[in-house]
Formats: structure tokens, C-alpha cells, sequence
């Protein structure tokens, strides 16, 4: 069957799908690394080989061993189901063969290299649709990926190293991973395996220790690869805290939100909560609540300039609605289970003094596990 013939889904109609809780959906798991060589496919072959001992049905969909030995005996364990031979264009290509698998329906089946594109005449282009259509079929999945070739990590991993990324994996398709673990070794521990051969032949292995697999690079790399799965850690403890309704005290990754007014003195507090959630690797919100003042021209500008200042530095910007800052904010710190919040102060005095710190002290009653800072700002 050839690509045209199937229709191709949107994101939208994989992620809707995968919230049809009616239907029974295999569990997909990511084993994540940052660099070829760090172990993925042995673990996922090793995972594979626990899996079947305790009596599951597990295949190979298909496994790329690059000549590496260990790899190579492990996978030699577990049933391999027969690749798919294609003619393109005169040329014989070896592809994963989906329907076999299908039909085969196997309780669990081993998908190495996540971001591999098909040769045309495949069922789909990608292989992660390959993966999808066996988890709508109710067959665990689970497969390999490094992390540069997740889309959005991709132009800062080429900026990085000067290497262009061909193959590239959606963001949402990590987000509908049930699991992702990341496969670690240390980037010294890496370059070891690489001059022993374990990885490349030794022909290539200078020659890959200067250019990708220089130490700053694996580094960086490497960090970007642990940033992810924190991600994918902090997102599952989202959906868990919500549907166990639990407090705000339940948190992975700091968040940053900074509560505006349209005063033009919100810019430097928009730039304080920048400059802290760039040095917490925090995601950073800029909050405002709606008022009738905000309708008037003058404010209105003002706001919308505070508002795009805070895009420019990377913000998502909320608007709140309420009759009170301190309520609505500490709402949306606790279900959002922000870390730290910002609110300005100018040099006020008499009832609005009073005022403004009766609302700070509603929202510490409000939102306790959230860290409050209060930021001196010049009086308007």
C-alpha cells in the first residue's frame, strides 16, 4: 500500500484519540538519550528481555544494532518480526513492516529510532505514526529517540554543533508518552566508549570526538536531554495532582509568575521575573487581572506594551478575571502550582498602604507553598 493511499492524521486527531479513554490504547514508553552510544537500544532490548520473562508476548519491529556487538546478542533473544522490502526508484529499501506487526499483535513491540522517515510506498511517512497506529491497536510500544531530534530542541542542537538534523520527532508526540526515561552515561564515559569502538569503527572515531562528540557539546546536549524529562516528570505529577486533587506543595520544576498592572514601572518588574526564571530554568507567566481602568486609551496602551515586553522575554501572558489580585492570582498559583511569585511595590501610604498589604497577606493565606517576593518599584 502506498503512502497516498492512507490519509494522514493531524497532531490534533493523534492527541484526540489518545484521550479516548473508552478505548484500550497501548502504553508508550521513550527511552531518551543524548547523543548516539549512550545505551538506548540496549536498554530497550533489555527491557524487552525483562518483559518477557515475566510472560509477555514482546517482538522486535525493528531494532538497528550499527554493528555493535552486545546489541546485536541481546536482540538475538527476542522474536523479530520479518522487515518489509521496498523498490524505490530501482533501489531495494529494508523498512519496519507494520502490518506484519499488526497482525502479528503482539502485547508489546520494540521500535528503535523514533524519528526515522519511511521510504515512499511505506503506510505512513513517519515512523511514529507506524507507533501510533500499533498503540490504537492496543500493542504496547516502546522505543528510542535522542534528543536531537525533538523539533523544537533541533535548531539549537545545530546551532550548538554546526550538524544538521534531518529527521525530526513533533514535541506532542513525547507529550502523549506514558513514560520516558532517559538513557545517562557521562559525556567522559561516552568518549571512553567511543575510542575503545564500541560505538563508530575505529576509522571514524577521531574524527567524530572533534566535531559532534566534542565534550562541550555532549555536555549541552546532555543537559538538554535531563531539561526534557524533568518536563515529562513535572507534566506527569500535573496530571496526577489534579486528578487526586492534591495541594501545591506538589512540585517538580520551579515556575515564575509576575502579577502587572498597566504602569509603565511593570517593565522592570516583567525583567526581574525574567532574569529569575532564566536562572531557575523556570517556565515564566506574566499575570494580569482585568479592570475598568484598563479600558481607558492611556491605560490600555500602556498595558499592551507591558504585555508585549513580557512576549518578547519569552512570557505566557494570563489574563485574569475577578474581583480580587491576591484571590485570582493565588487561584492560579495553586492550580497551576506556581513556585514563585512577583507583585511590585510602590512607595504607598495611609489606606492604600493598608490596602496593599491586607491583599499580600490574603494571597500568602491563599497560595502558602508559593515563595512571594515583593519588589520595591518607583512610585508613579
Amino acid at each position: 500500500m502506498g503512502a497516498c493511499d492512507t490519509p494522514r492524521k493531524r497532531p490534533e486527531d493523534w492527541l484526540e484519540s489518545a484521550e479516548n479513554v473508552e478505548k484500550k490504547r497501548g502504553r508508550f514508553k521513550v527511552f531518551l538519550g543524548y547523543a548516539p552510544g549512550v545505551g538506548k537500544t540496549f536498554s530497550m532490548l533489555s527491557e524487552g528481555i525483562r518483559r518477557q520473562g515475566r510472560g509477555e508476548d514482546v517482538v522486535i519491529g525493528i531494532v538497528e544494532t550499527h554493528g555493535r556487538i552486545g546489541t546485536s546478542e541481546v536482540a538475538a533473544k527476542i522474536e523479530t518480526v520479518p522487515r518489509r522490502e521496498i523498490d524505490y526508484k530501482g533501489t531495494l529499501f529494508s523498512e519496519m513492516d507494520v502490518d506484519a506487526i499488526l497482525a502479528r499483535q503482539p502485547q508489546v513491540a520494540l521500535i528503535d529510532e523514533l524519528a526515522h522517515t519511511n521510504v515512499e510506498g511505506s503506510r505512513f511517512q513517519k515512523r511514529y505514526e507506524d507507533v501510533f497506529a500499533l498503540l490504537d491497536a492496543g500493542i504496547d510500544v516502546v522505543t528510542t529517540v535522542n534528543i536531537q531530534h525533538v523539533e523544537s530542541i533541533t535548531p539549537r542542537v545545530q546551532s550548538l554543533t554546526g550538524i544538521t538534523v534531518r529527521e525530526t520527532v513533533p514535541d506532542w508526540v513525547l507529550d502523549r508518552a506514558d513514560e520516558i526515561v532517559i538513557s545517562d552515561l557521562t559525556p567522559e564515559a561516552l568518549a571512553t566508549r567511543m575510542r575503545r569502538g564500541d560505538i563508530y569503527p575505529m576509522e571514524r572515531v577521531e574524527r567524530a570526538l572533534s566535531n559532534f562528540f566534542r565534550r562541550g557539546n555532549l555536555i549541552a546536549l546532555r543537559e538538554m536531554a535531563l531539561q526534557r524529562v524533568t518536563r515529562a516528570v513535572d507534566r506527569t505529577l500535573d496530571d496526577y495532582v489534579k486528578r487526586k486533587q492534591l495541594g501545591g506543595h506538589w512540585t517538580v520544576a520551579e515556575k515564575v509568575a509576575v502579577c502587572i498592572s498597566a504602569s509603565p514601572a511593570a517593565r522592570d518588574l516583567i525583567a526581574r521575573g525574567a532574569r529569575l526564571s532564566q536562572g531557575m530554568d523556570a517556565e515564566f507567566y506574566v499575570l494580569h487581572l482585568d479592570t475598568e481602568r484598563d479600558r481607558e486609551p492611556e491605560a490600555a496602551r500602556a498595558l499592551d506594551d507591558n504585555l508585549q515586553f513580557a512576549r518578547n522575554l519569552g512570557a505566557t501572558i494570563v489574563r485574569l478575571k475577578g474581583s480580587s489580585v491576591a484571590s485570582a492570582t493565588a487561584e492560579f498559583a495553586q492550580q497551576n502550582r506556581i513556585t514563585q511569585v512577583l507583585f511590585g511595590r510602590s512607595a504607598l501610604t495611609g489606606i492604600k498602604k493598608y490596602l496593599y498589604f491586607l491583599a499580600i497577606q490574603q494571597f500568602a493565606a491563599a497560595a502558602p507553598h508559593t515563595d512571594l517576593h515583593i519588589i520595591t518599584q518607583k512610585s508613579q
